[in-house]
């Protein structure tokens, strides 16, 4: 079986954990693009993360160069609210205003994931629901001064959350929420025929 080389498109510390924790061999580097100031236009909540992490995913293997044996992780996670897609937070107002919007309610974080290499590509979308119960204002202030709801899709950590003691519910997967779809990635992984080893590449 050929070894490959596993190269995560992401500087998020949540997804490296979630891979290490699961025994996946990987590096990790920056994607070296924004997707700050891009919008989702007319397409679907699953169109729109695939073409992220395949848009992360391509980039980190143009700006790398290593051989046929790399494999490049792209991922993307949005939380949709009725008809409104919901990235990271622009800023405190903003991480405030969304968790507000998602407190007393429902709403799905939906994860795409590209696998990309040299001559092949392969995606993969992941959704879960999250019912939110009732944040008091108190919980979101103490939240938004700690500074840890930056660079997260919807604004919260969902481990982190409910090790916090806010009452959240998840349907579903936990860490697809958290980043990654780690229930279905292994397998994915093994039956594509990527077999990952620490520095292994070709």
């Amino acid at each position: 079986m050929t070894a490959h080389r596993l190269i995560l498109a992401s500087t998020s510390p949540r997804r490296r954990q979630m891979l290490a924790e699961a025994g996946i061999p990987h590096d990790a580097r920056s994607p070296g693009i924004d997707d700050g100031p891009l919008h989702s236009g007319r397409v679907t909540p699953d169109q729109w993360v695939s073409a992220l992490a395949y848009l992360k995913a391509r980039s980190g293997l143009e700006q790398s160069d290593e051989d046929e044996g790399a494999v490049f992780l792209g991922a993307d996670t949005v939380v949709v609210k009725g008809d409104a897609l919901v990235g990271q937070p622009r800023d405190v107002e903003d991480a405030g205003d969304i968790i507000r919007l998602l407190r007393c309610g429902e709403h799905r974080v939906v994860t795409g994931i590209a696998l990309v290499t040299r001559t092949s590509r392969f995606l993969l979308v992941d959704a879960a629901d999250v019912r939110v119960g009732d944040i008091t204002d108190a919980m979101i202030d103490a939240y938004l001064a700690s500074g840890t709801w930056q660079g997260k899709a919807g604004a919260y950590n969902l481990a982190e959350r409910m090790a916090d003691g806010w009452p959240l519910h998840c349907t579903g997967d936990p860490a697809t929420v958290m980043g990654l779809p780690m229930r279905r990635l292994p397998g994915t992984l093994a039956s594509l025929g990527f077999h990952f080893v620490e520095g292994a590449a070709g």
